[in-house]
């Protein structure tokens, strides 16, 4: 006789999953690849408050308190239902296996090398009285590629073409949650595409760890043929998709090829955003990035140079060992001065097995914080100035499925966050419209662009 916890999974009722997903775009990506997985097997997918029989969490490392995070979605699954099964998969499932499995109602942990097997672990598994099963590996063994792609809110996929990095940031444990640079290949990209665009998806968001070191392990080895100037060639002539949008690319990779071929594209749109961490080329070097602040300017020199309206984002990391109030203001300065649309701001955290974790030059907290604040007040300086520029523009517009409080929101290809009164019939539609004001909640107002005609007359 089974205990009382013992969900079983093999009975005729219906079997049921909810997933919950923390972190990156590519994350985004892998669960929706399991979700179909177990949607494939029978199961039904139901939303992460419902009472399901299994639970899926996708971790990330990145954010300061991974851990906590963990718990706290642990404990929603355990509130929405004591017997539910609870599986951990992501990198903090890789890096920290033991200390998830210690986790009270932890069921199952799985690393890298087994996320993308969690079928062969259900049929067998039962409610955990103390502490949950491992299935992990060594990083270095996780030498294979999955090809993944999400589809969210029906108006965007984020499809993966890219895992792991060969890059040794100091301050970085990706490598250690993902193992080496390896990609899909071409004909599967270009296949998942297709299937997307199948799907009436209008827009792409191309995803990975290092998605410019796209190539590397194609073959299942370093073999390195085709390159990430190759992959968009290919995926600018797939049909069907309005759209293409490359999340994120280091400086050192976004080649002036790449550049060109997205200012003359079909469906590359002009967004980039690229990583720079620092302004000062002394951290730059400590945290052993692949490129100097010239190097960083010339790219976003060249982008304003064929792209003028061109959105850039940039990534920039405060806090970093040896960042003294100079070496601070050097990167203020730097990004003050360059002609950027927004930052992403990240306040350094120690991370375990890392180089920076034993570094000196430990910045206190609440200067990080300080600091964190200064470059996010910036950022949306830089925000609104950028979209100053676009106001009285005609734009294609892409709306999605949203209503907020009778408004619905969507996005310019040069990702200016517009608004407009709420409309169904709007939602994964493309319309031209005139921007027209910046709100008070900083999104763009929209007027019909025959408006200012009729005004005219």
């Amino acid at each position: 006789m089974q205990p009382e916890f013992y969900t079983e999974l093999n009975s005729n009722q219906p079997k049921t999953a909810a997933f919950h997903t923390l972190g990156c775009k590519l994350n985004f990506a892998e669960t929706s690849t399991i979700a179909r997985q177990l949607t494939d097997a029978g199961y039904e997918k139901v939303t992460f408050e419902d009472k399901a029989n299994v639970y899926v969490i996708n971790t990330c490392s990145v954010t300061e308190n991974a851990d906590r995070e963990c718990k706290l979605h642990v404990k929603r699954a355990m509130k929405a239902n004591p017997e539910g099964l609870v599986v951990i998969v992501g990198c903090y499932a890789q890096l920290k296996p033991e200390e998830i499995s210690a986790i009270e109602g932890v069921d199952l942990v799985l690393g890298a090398k087994e996320k993308f097997n969690i079928l062969s672990y259900l049929d067998d598994l039962h409610k955990s009285e103390n502490q949950g099963t491992i299935h992990s590996c060594e990083i270095e063994e996780t030498d294979f590629f999955i090809g993944s792609y999400s589809i969210g809110d029906r108006t965007r996929a984020f499809l993966k073409v890219q895992d792991g990095c060969d890059y040794k940031c100091t301050y970085c444990t990706i490598p250690l949650a993902r193992g080496i640079s390896r990609s899909d290949t071409i004909e599967n990209v270009v296949n998942n595409a297709k299937e997307i665009a199948g799907k009436g998806i209008r827009e792409i968001v191309l995803t990975g760890v290092n998605i410019g070191d796209y190539g590397k392990g194609e073959f299942g080895n370093k073999k390195h043929e085709h390159t990430f100037l190759d992959l968009i060639s290919e995926l600018d002539k797939v049909e069907g998709i309005e759209r293409i949008r490359i999340s994120s690319i280091e400086p050192n990779l976004l080649k002036d090829e790449s550049i060109e071929l997205v200012s003359k594209s079909r469906s590359f749109v002009p967004h980039f955003h690229i990583p720079l961490q620092s302004g000062s080329d002394d951290l730059l070097k400590k945290m052993k990035r692949r490129y100097l602040t010239n190097l960083y300017q010339n790219r976003v020199a060249k982008i304003r140079e064929v792209m003028p309206d061109a959105a850039i984002g940039v990534d920039v990391i405060v806090g970093f060992p040896g960042e003294t109030e100079e070496k601070f203001l050097e990167t203020y300065n730097f990004l003050n001065e360059l002609p950027i649309s927004y930052l992403h701001v990240f306040t350094y955290s120690e991370r375990e097995n890392t180089e920076a974790a034993e570094m000196e030059g430990i910045v206190p907290i609440p200067e990080r914080k300080k600091r964190n604040k200064m470059l996010r007040i910036l950022s949306e300086k830089k925000k609104m100035a950028f979209y100053q520029t676009q106001l009285g523009k005609t734009l294609p517009i892409l709306w999605e499925h949203e209503n907020k409080n009778g408004l619905m929101f969507g996005f310019t290809e040069n990702y200016v966050r517009v608004q407009k009164p709420f409309d169904e019939n709007s939602i994964n539609q493309i319309e031209v419209l005139k921007l027209n004001q910046i709100e008070n909640d900083g999104t763009v107002s929209v007027i019909p662009a025959f408006e200012e005609f009729l005004a005219k007359i």
